[in-house]
């Protein structure tokens, strides 16, 4: 996922999380990328809310993806095997605690000779694939594992296990210390035996003794010279055990997040939604342009078709969007946000084209319903909401805010909004801000700016919304009346299931 570095699975998330995820839904991406897998989600989570800020970083995560799309087999196989190097020690019924030393080299022989035969599937994989990949990451990889893990060197691993298996006896040299204790304990290679001295009719030259079967203090005393004598060796295949199942572990982290992306693409295509890679770009230039923009998350709750949308914001640093009820604009601030974060993440978008510049964050300020509890009034908590962004915020942020201070009336509204709107673009915070408030929008429009863009949600003559947004001025109307025609005099015959969800 990283060119140069792992990915980073103790950072910790945004202290907004739960209100971004809330306001994007992004919990129904997370369920469709996990496909029933609790860990393919927490890994996507993490990637999709801590973002890159980094284009060329972000390219060199997209480059992988696409070969996972175009090799969907791949990832999952080596997904799985990824798993199964990291419960390896299950599957030889380790439980993993520290023992005595000689307990500890006989638990990492079992694990290792698991995980031998795992890197073994990992490397012919490897030799399948190598030439089928294009992208630096898995090229990398695989010519990695090629190079490193060859037959030669797998055979020497295994050659080495089965000499530390012990099984037949231990040799230990050790020297004489003060008070002639043993020092220096060292395991040696047995010696080679001919066939004479394996069947016991030629023995060596030497000294020995024989502990009775009912000695066990002996015994302990002899155990004790053995965990002596393995200690060192014991560590050190202990150490080589757990580099190897921090390889798996990571390994299982960063392809659990590609398996997420072809999960998620899969479901979308199945739906007929385009995907694009979205086109990266350095956060001083300002750009955010899409064509046939959608909410990524919207396919997922209802059967009819999804509108999507243009955007030319280049340059722009505040969009205001107003128009009627139940147009499509707060789908249309979510398809947004949505699609920043899955370009920061390194993912492909819902359109047919994106490109946008780097974000520091992505924040959202929506409109809640009524305090139940009555410890606080709408305006109060809408007010408190903002001073908590205020106080994470970083400039080349962006913030999008749904309806914000409606709570008031539209004097008061549209003031305080005013004096957010323009403190985040002094901070260089780009804002899109879905608003009823004319006062306010109609303000800003009269200053002519061409730093500011005004989008409009499409209303036809018979009140029929399209659910496309576009440019256009602020009018003094959000076209209440369809409203109350749709609840109370019935909808009208177009309106079909998109109408259900498609904008809340």
């Amino acid at each position: 996922m990283h060119r140069e570095a792992d990915f980073d699975l103790e950072r910790e998330l945004p202290k907004h999380t739960d209100v971004l995820e809330e306001d994007l839904e992004i919990a129904t991406l997370l369920k469709q990328m996990a496909a029933g897998d609790e860990f393919v989600s927490e890994i996507a989570q993490r990637a999709i809310l801590l973002p890159l800020v980094d284009p060329p970083a972000i390219l060199f995560r997209q480059q992988v993806l696409g070969d996972c799309i175009q090799h969907p087999k791949l990832v999952r196989e080596l997904y799985l095997l990824a798993v199964e190097g990291v419960e390896s020690p299950k599957r030889s019924n380790v439980f993993w605690f520290r023992d005595s030393p000689d307990q500890l080299l006989s638990k990492s022989l079992r694990i290792l000779e698991t995980l031998i035969d795992v890197v073994e599937r990992l490397r012919k994989l490897a030799d399948e694939y190598v030439t089928a990949v294009r992208s630096e990451g898995l090229t990398r990889l695989f010519s990695t594992l090629q190079d490193e893990l060859n037959d030669e060197y797998l055979q020497e691993l295994r050659d080495h296990l089965r000499q530390l298996d012990l099984s037949s006896g231990t040799l230990i040299s050790a020297e004489l210390g003060r008070s002639n204790r043993g020092t220096n304990y060292v395991l040696r290679k047995p010696f080679a035996r001919n066939f004479l001295e394996r069947i016991n009719l030629r023995r060596r030259s030497g000294y020995g003794f024989s502990i009775p079967p009912r000695d066990e203090a002996g015994m302990e005393s002899l155990a004790t010279l053995r965990n002596r004598g393995v200690r060192l060796v014991a560590n050190a295949l202990a150490q080589s055990t757990d580099h190897m199942l921090d390889f798996f572990r990571m390994l299982q982290a960063e392809l659990g997040f590609y398996v997420g992306c072809v999960n998620l693409y899969e479901a979308l295509s199945e739906r007929d939604i385009p995907l694009c890679f979205p086109t990266p770009a350095q956060v001083e230039e300002r750009s955010l342009s899409a064509h046939a923009l959608r909410d990524a998350s919207l396919p997922f709750h209802l059967s009819g078709r999804v509108v999507g949308n243009d955007l030319d914001a280049d340059g722009r640093q505040l969009v205001i969007v107003t128009g009627a009820n139940q147009g499509g604009k707060s789908t249309f601030l979510r398809s947004l946000g949505l699609a920043q974060l899955m370009m920061q993440a390194g993912m492909f978008v819902a359109a047919e084209s994106f490109g946008a510049s780097v974000r520091s964050g992505v924040f959202t300020h929506f409109k809640r319903e009524e305090d139940s509890s009555m410890t606080s009034g709408k305006l109060d908590e809408e007010l408190a909401r903002m001073s908590a962004i205020a106080d994470l915020i970083e400039p080349n942020a962006l913030l999008l805010c749904n309806e914000s201070f409606a709570a008031t009336n539209e004097r008061e509204g549209s003031e305080i909004a005013r004096q957010v709107i323009r403190a985040m673009v002094e901070a260089r915070v780009t804002v899109v801000f879905v608003t009823h408030l004319y006062d306010l929008a109609n303000g800003l429009y009269a200053q002519h700016d061409e730093k500011m863009l005004f989008l409009r949600a499409e209303r036809q003559v018979n009140g029929v919304s399209p659910f496309r947004v576009s440019p256009g001025n602020p009018l003094p109307t959000s076209f209440g009346e369809d409203s109350y025609n749709r609840i109370f005099n019935g909808a009208p015959e177009r309106v079909s299931a998109e109408s259900d969800s498609a904008v809340r």
